[in-house]
């Protein structure tokens, strides 16, 4: 570092919120927007640094209306606030529906994107004849039980490394291969959920699987569906609105 030269630091952010009235993590393209998540925790660490080049990366790219429970993100900063100072400034400014929950210092190497290793999804429905007032934002309602046994046993075909490009809407990508390492189906007569843990996932990617399972356990597809969509003989089901969509975060590889 050259002498009186300002030393950046790199710090790490856990952020959890609620993606209802966002249009997901970052909008760009044709579809840019202000209102997403990234760019108002971008405009409070301007104001609090007095930096406008803010660059924000983040472990997994939110959809619209997806919720976060441990989104992870790093941006650097000459910034002389302590991590805990910083904490209390962003949950001072930033909107009710996003919180940072840990703030912590990291190497220069680390990147919240790059480092990423795996990501997770969970998606929650409630069944009942009325649907939940107080759930109507966080789960997809369900006015029967599916059959959680042959969801159970169709989710048993996507796990693995497979070519997932049919159980996307990704217009562009070097690679449609992914790997999903678990899918877990479970719940009572009450509340369902749906666990997908994968490297990473293409465009809708979790919402078009999810949707085609929960086809296949109201009895509208059969578990054998899953080998014709993946051959491109069939498409996939329509994705499931976002509203029941959790990210629960990112595994990280950490950098000394």
């Amino acid at each position: 570092m050259i002498k009186g030269e300002t030393r950046m630091r790199n710090i790490k952010l856990t952020i959890e919120y609620d993606g209802s009235r966002y249009q997901g993590w970052t909008r760009l393209g044709k579809e840019e927007s202000n209102n997403t998540v990234s760019n108002k925790i971008i405009e409070v660490l301007r104001k609090m640094s007095g930096e406008y080049l803010i660059e924000l990366n983040c472990g997994c790219r939110t959809e619209v209306g997806v919720h976060a429970y441990a989104q992870i993100a790093n941006f650097k900063t000459e910034s002389k606030m302590d991590v805990l100072e910083i904490k209390h400034y962003l949950n001072r400014y930033l909107p009710m529906d996003i919180a940072i929950t840990e703030v912590e210092e990291v190497s220069d190497r680390f990147h919240a994107q790059l480092n990423a290793t795996s990501k997770t999804y969970v998606y929650r429905m409630t069944i009942d004849d009325v649907p939940s007032v107080f759930d109507r934002k966080y789960t997809y309602h369900c006015f029967k039980i599916p059959d959680k046994r042959v969801m159970q046993q169709a989710a048993m075909l996507l796990i693995g490394k497979h070519d997932f490009k049919n159980f996307s809407t990704a217009k562009k990508s070097k690679s449609t291969e992914r790997q999903i390492f678990e899918i877990e189906v479970y719940g009572d007569t009450e509340e369902m959920q749906i666990l997908i843990h994968a490297d990473d996932f293409l465009h809708n990617m979790a919402r078009l699987i999810i949707g085609t399972l929960m086809d296949i356990g109201f009895g509208t597809r059969r578990k054998e569906d899953i080998e014709e969509i993946f051959a491109g003989r069939q498409l996939a089901s329509g994705p499931l609105r976002p509203k029941g969509t959790l990210s629960s975060g990112s595994r990280l590889l950490r950098q000394s």
